[in-house]
Protein backbone atom coordinates (compact mmCIF):
# COMPACT_ATOMS: atom_id res chain seq x y z
CA UNK A 1 0.00 0.00 0.00
CA UNK A 2 3.00 2.35 0.42
CA UNK A 3 4.13 2.25 -3.22
CA UNK A 4 6.04 5.47 -3.90
CA UNK A 5 4.82 5.94 -7.48
CA UNK A 6 1.18 4.87 -7.11
CA UNK A 7 0.17 4.62 -3.43
CA UNK A 8 -2.51 2.06 -2.66
CA UNK A 9 -2.26 0.62 -6.17
CA UNK A 10 -3.10 -3.00 -5.29
CA UNK A 11 -6.52 -1.96 -3.95
CA UNK A 12 -7.43 0.41 -6.80
CA UNK A 13 -10.67 -0.86 -8.30
CA UNK A 14 -11.82 -1.77 -11.77
CA UNK A 15 -15.55 -2.33 -11.59
CA UNK A 16 -16.32 -3.77 -8.18
CA UNK A 17 -12.97 -5.54 -7.72
CA UNK A 18 -9.59 -4.29 -6.49
CA UNK A 19 -6.59 -5.16 -8.66
CA UNK A 20 -5.29 -7.51 -5.97
CA UNK A 21 -8.45 -9.61 -6.23
CA UNK A 22 -7.98 -10.01 -10.00
CA UNK A 23 -4.36 -10.98 -9.30
CA UNK A 24 -5.20 -13.56 -6.64
CA UNK A 25 -8.03 -15.13 -8.63
CA UNK A 26 -5.78 -15.55 -11.67
CA UNK A 27 -3.05 -17.07 -9.50
CA UNK A 28 -5.49 -19.56 -8.02
CA UNK A 29 -6.21 -20.83 -11.55
CA UNK A 30 -2.74 -22.43 -11.37
CA UNK A 31 -4.19 -25.03 -8.99
CA UNK A 32 -1.46 -24.28 -6.43
CA UNK A 33 -1.85 -22.86 -2.92
CA UNK A 34 -1.39 -19.08 -2.79
CA UNK A 35 0.00 -17.16 0.19
CA UNK A 36 0.23 -13.38 0.26
CA UNK A 37 3.34 -12.04 1.99
CA UNK A 38 2.70 -8.46 3.10
CA UNK A 39 4.10 -6.11 5.73
CA UNK A 40 3.31 -5.42 9.36
CA UNK A 41 2.42 -1.80 8.50
CA UNK A 42 -1.08 -0.81 9.59
CA UNK A 43 -1.68 0.46 6.04
CA UNK A 44 -1.58 -3.16 4.89
CA UNK A 45 -4.41 -4.19 7.23
CA UNK A 46 -6.74 -3.65 4.26
CA UNK A 47 -4.69 -6.09 2.18
CA UNK A 48 -5.02 -8.75 4.87
CA UNK A 49 -8.75 -8.02 5.18
CA UNK A 50 -9.18 -8.71 1.45
CA UNK A 51 -7.22 -11.97 1.75
CA UNK A 52 -9.44 -13.03 4.64
CA UNK A 53 -12.53 -12.25 2.55
CA UNK A 54 -11.18 -14.37 -0.32
CA UNK A 55 -9.99 -17.17 2.00
CA UNK A 56 -6.37 -16.65 0.90
CA UNK A 57 -3.81 -17.07 3.71
CA UNK A 58 -1.44 -14.21 4.40
CA UNK A 59 1.80 -13.68 6.28
CA UNK A 60 3.10 -10.38 7.65
CA UNK A 61 6.76 -9.46 7.94
CA UNK A 62 9.37 -6.78 7.34
CA UNK A 63 8.71 -4.04 4.78
CA UNK A 64 12.39 -3.70 3.83
CA UNK A 65 13.77 -7.22 4.38
CA UNK A 66 11.43 -8.91 1.92
CA UNK A 67 13.65 -12.00 1.83
CA UNK A 68 12.96 -12.60 5.53
CA UNK A 69 9.26 -12.03 4.85
CA UNK A 70 9.26 -14.71 2.14
CA UNK A 71 11.17 -17.12 4.33
CA UNK A 72 8.72 -16.51 7.18
CA UNK A 73 5.79 -17.14 4.84
CA UNK A 74 7.25 -20.49 3.75
CA UNK A 75 7.94 -21.47 7.37
CA UNK A 76 4.34 -20.63 8.27
CA UNK A 77 2.89 -22.34 5.17
CA UNK A 78 5.35 -25.16 4.36
CA UNK A 79 6.10 -26.12 0.76
CA UNK A 80 9.06 -27.66 -1.05
CA UNK A 81 8.84 -25.52 -4.20
CA UNK A 82 8.31 -21.77 -4.09
CA UNK A 83 6.93 -19.60 -6.88
CA UNK A 84 7.51 -15.90 -6.39
CA UNK A 85 5.36 -13.27 -8.08
CA UNK A 86 4.72 -9.61 -7.27
CA UNK A 87 1.22 -8.35 -6.54
CA UNK A 88 1.22 -5.44 -9.00
CA UNK A 89 0.47 -7.82 -11.90
CA UNK A 90 -3.33 -8.19 -12.01
CA UNK A 91 -3.35 -10.11 -15.33
CA UNK A 92 -0.68 -12.67 -14.41
CA UNK A 93 -1.44 -16.06 -15.97
CA UNK A 94 -1.84 -18.90 -13.46
CA UNK A 95 -1.87 -21.55 -16.19
CA UNK A 96 1.47 -20.29 -17.53
CA UNK A 97 2.86 -20.62 -14.01
CA UNK A 98 1.54 -24.19 -13.75
CA UNK A 99 3.30 -25.07 -17.01
CA UNK A 100 6.48 -23.43 -15.73
CA UNK A 101 6.36 -25.48 -12.52
CA UNK A 102 5.94 -28.70 -14.53
CA UNK A 103 8.98 -27.79 -16.63
CA UNK A 104 10.93 -26.99 -13.45
CA UNK A 105 9.98 -30.33 -11.86
CA UNK A 106 10.85 -32.28 -15.01
CA UNK A 107 14.50 -31.20 -14.68
CA UNK A 108 14.79 -32.82 -11.24
CA UNK A 109 17.91 -30.73 -10.66
CA UNK A 110 19.04 -29.60 -7.20
CA UNK A 111 19.64 -25.87 -6.87
CA UNK A 112 17.63 -25.00 -9.98
CA UNK A 113 16.42 -21.43 -10.41
CA UNK A 114 13.74 -21.10 -13.09
CA UNK A 115 12.20 -17.89 -14.36
CA UNK A 116 10.43 -16.53 -17.40
CA UNK A 117 12.40 -13.30 -17.28
CA UNK A 118 16.05 -14.41 -17.33
CA UNK A 119 15.79 -13.67 -21.04
CA UNK A 120 12.58 -11.72 -21.44
CA UNK A 121 10.02 -12.94 -23.97
CA UNK A 122 6.88 -12.50 -21.84
CA UNK A 123 5.41 -9.03 -21.20
CA UNK A 124 6.21 -7.32 -17.93
CA UNK A 125 3.37 -8.24 -15.64
CA UNK A 126 3.62 -12.01 -16.19
CA UNK A 127 6.93 -12.58 -14.37
CA UNK A 128 7.45 -15.56 -12.08
CA UNK A 129 10.43 -17.22 -10.40
CA UNK A 130 10.65 -20.82 -9.17
CA UNK A 131 13.11 -22.22 -6.62
CA UNK A 132 13.30 -24.75 -3.81
CA UNK A 133 12.78 -24.21 -0.11
CA UNK A 134 16.45 -25.14 0.62
CA UNK A 135 17.58 -22.44 -1.84
CA UNK A 136 15.37 -19.88 -0.11
CA UNK A 137 16.72 -20.92 3.29
CA UNK A 138 20.32 -20.54 2.15
CA UNK A 139 19.60 -17.10 0.72
CA UNK A 140 17.87 -16.09 3.95
CA UNK A 141 20.90 -17.17 5.99
CA UNK A 142 23.65 -15.84 3.70
CA UNK A 143 22.37 -12.93 1.61
CA UNK A 144 23.83 -9.79 3.14
CA UNK A 145 23.44 -6.72 0.92
CA UNK A 146 20.33 -4.51 1.20
CA UNK A 147 19.51 -5.22 -2.45
CA UNK A 148 19.62 -8.99 -1.86
CA UNK A 149 17.35 -8.66 1.15
CA UNK A 150 14.87 -6.30 -0.52
CA UNK A 151 14.52 -8.07 -3.88
CA UNK A 152 14.55 -11.69 -2.58
CA UNK A 153 16.15 -13.51 -5.52
CA UNK A 154 19.41 -11.72 -6.55
CA UNK A 155 21.28 -14.27 -4.43
CA UNK A 156 20.05 -16.94 -6.87
CA UNK A 157 20.44 -15.29 -10.25
CA UNK A 158 23.81 -13.80 -9.35
CA UNK A 159 24.82 -17.38 -8.37
CA UNK A 160 26.45 -16.23 -5.14
CA UNK A 161 27.19 -19.79 -3.97
CA UNK A 162 28.25 -21.14 -7.38
CA UNK A 163 25.78 -24.07 -7.26
CA UNK A 164 22.83 -22.60 -9.15
CA UNK A 165 21.54 -24.10 -12.39
CA UNK A 166 19.34 -21.88 -14.56
CA UNK A 167 16.19 -22.55 -16.55
CA UNK A 168 14.77 -19.78 -18.72
CA UNK A 169 11.09 -20.36 -19.57
CA UNK A 170 10.27 -18.79 -22.94
CA UNK A 171 7.09 -17.68 -24.65
CA UNK A 172 6.38 -19.09 -28.10
CA UNK A 173 6.13 -15.50 -29.35
CA UNK A 174 8.26 -12.58 -28.19
CA UNK A 175 5.89 -10.17 -26.44
CA UNK A 176 8.59 -8.52 -24.33
CA UNK A 177 7.69 -5.05 -25.66
CA UNK A 178 4.35 -5.07 -23.81
CA UNK A 179 4.00 -3.73 -20.27
CA UNK A 180 1.15 -5.05 -18.10
CA UNK A 181 2.38 -4.31 -14.59
CA UNK A 182 1.06 -1.41 -12.50
CA UNK A 183 3.58 1.15 -11.26
CA UNK A 184 2.22 4.48 -12.50
CA UNK A 185 -1.16 6.01 -13.43
CA UNK A 186 -0.70 5.22 -17.15
CA UNK A 187 -0.20 1.54 -16.26
CA UNK A 188 -3.43 1.55 -14.27
CA UNK A 189 -5.34 3.20 -17.11
CA UNK A 190 -4.19 0.48 -19.53
CA UNK A 191 -5.17 -2.32 -17.15
CA UNK A 192 -8.49 -0.57 -16.50
CA UNK A 193 -9.27 -0.56 -20.22
CA UNK A 194 -8.17 -4.16 -20.72
CA UNK A 195 -10.43 -5.32 -17.90
CA UNK A 196 -13.44 -3.09 -18.47
CA UNK A 197 -13.50 -3.10 -22.29
CA UNK A 198 -11.94 -6.44 -23.23
CA UNK A 199 -12.68 -8.68 -20.17
CA UNK A 200 -9.01 -9.67 -20.07
CA UNK A 201 -9.44 -11.31 -16.67
CA UNK A 202 -10.93 -14.21 -18.67
CA UNK A 203 -8.08 -14.42 -21.21
CA UNK A 204 -4.71 -16.19 -21.29
CA UNK A 205 -1.42 -14.33 -21.60
CA UNK A 206 -1.31 -15.02 -25.36
CA UNK A 207 -4.90 -13.86 -25.82
CA UNK A 208 -4.24 -10.65 -23.90
CA UNK A 209 -1.17 -10.00 -26.03
CA UNK A 210 -3.29 -10.52 -29.14
CA UNK A 211 -5.64 -7.79 -27.89
CA UNK A 212 -2.62 -5.47 -27.72
CA UNK A 213 -1.43 -6.50 -31.16
CA UNK A 214 -4.85 -5.69 -32.60
CA UNK A 215 -5.08 -2.39 -30.67
CA UNK A 216 -1.61 -0.83 -30.96
CA UNK A 217 -2.65 2.45 -29.35
CA UNK A 218 -3.29 0.54 -26.12
CA UNK A 219 0.20 -0.95 -26.10
CA UNK A 220 1.78 2.46 -26.73
CA UNK A 221 -0.07 4.15 -23.88
CA UNK A 222 2.46 3.19 -21.19
CA UNK A 223 5.61 2.38 -23.15
CA UNK A 224 7.28 5.58 -21.94
CA UNK A 225 7.45 4.22 -18.39
CA UNK A 226 10.82 2.88 -17.28
CA UNK A 227 10.95 -0.13 -14.99
CA UNK A 228 12.41 0.66 -11.58
CA UNK A 229 16.03 -0.47 -11.48
CA UNK A 230 17.26 -2.99 -8.90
Amino acid sequence: MTSSRLPGKVLKKVGDKPLLQYHLERLLSSGFPVVLATTTNSSDDLVVDLCDKLDVPSFRGSEDDVLSRFYGAVKAHPCEVVVRVTADCPLIDGLQIARGVQEYLSKNTPWLYASNCLERTFPRGFDFEIFSKPMLEEAFLKASSPSEREHVTPYFYQNKHGKTHFLNIKSNTDFSNFRLTVDEPADFELIHRLLSQFSCEKLSCDEICQVLVENPSLAKSNQHIEQKKI
